[in-house]
């Protein structure tokens, strides 16, 4: 079996035969490193009318307000991977309740899949990557120290669908919500 660690090899770009994307070619053996997104899962949690939010204690955004949220791990379901980050984040035991989102974020190479979700007691505490944790009443969120525009994007749209059980996921905001989020997150 071939080695899975890039720096094993000597690298060239080309396009491998039968593909129609540039990728990294080992010179000696023709073996591919295929480089793909990354796979974000995460969750807005709500315990009644409120938001559970982290306030980021690492970069990128440190000190800014997130959806406790982080990469998928192998092996992993993405809705076991939202419970676990919940948990890394917020230690925050928190029940999956749907699918809310799957947002496409090209310009970091992320697909970000958001859920419902929600903190059955409110026990929870700041995790190693959060400075602090909270539970927010919507107008209380602190909206111009939001960490992300996918943040943004996955609470308004809950608001939308909060009392609905069946509806069809979100994908990118766009219009009036985007150029909200992305005044916000300029800042």
């Amino acid at each position: 079996m071939a080695s899975t660690n890039p720096d094993d090899y000597s690298f060239e770009r080309k396009v491998p035969a039968g593909d129609n994307v540039e990728r990294h070619v080992c010179a000696d053996c023709g073996w591919i490193h295929y480089d793909n997104p990354k796979i974000v899962v995460g969750s807005v949690v709500t315990h009644g009318d409120r938001f559970l939010l982290c306030k980021r204690a690492i970069n990128p955004r440190k000190g800014f307000w997130t959806l406790p949220a982080g990469f998928l791990e192998q092996n992993e379901t993405a809705e076991n991977g939202a419970i676990r980050e919940a948990y890394e984040e917020a230690l925050a035991k928190i029940r999956i309740r749907d699918l809310l989102a799957l947002y496409s974020v090209t310009h970091i190479s992320q697909v970000q899949i958001m859920y419902r979700a929600e903190l059955d007691t409110p026990e929870f505490a700041a995790g190693p990557e959060s400075l602090e944790v909270r539970l927010f009443d919507w107008d209380e969120i602190p909206w111009d120290d939001l960490a992300f525009p996918t943040v943004y994007w996955a609470l308004h749209q809950f608001r939308q669908v909060r009392d609905q059980d069946g509806f069809t996921p979100f994908t990118n905001a766009s219009g009036e919500m985007l150029e909200k989020s992305l005044k916000i997150i300029r800042r």
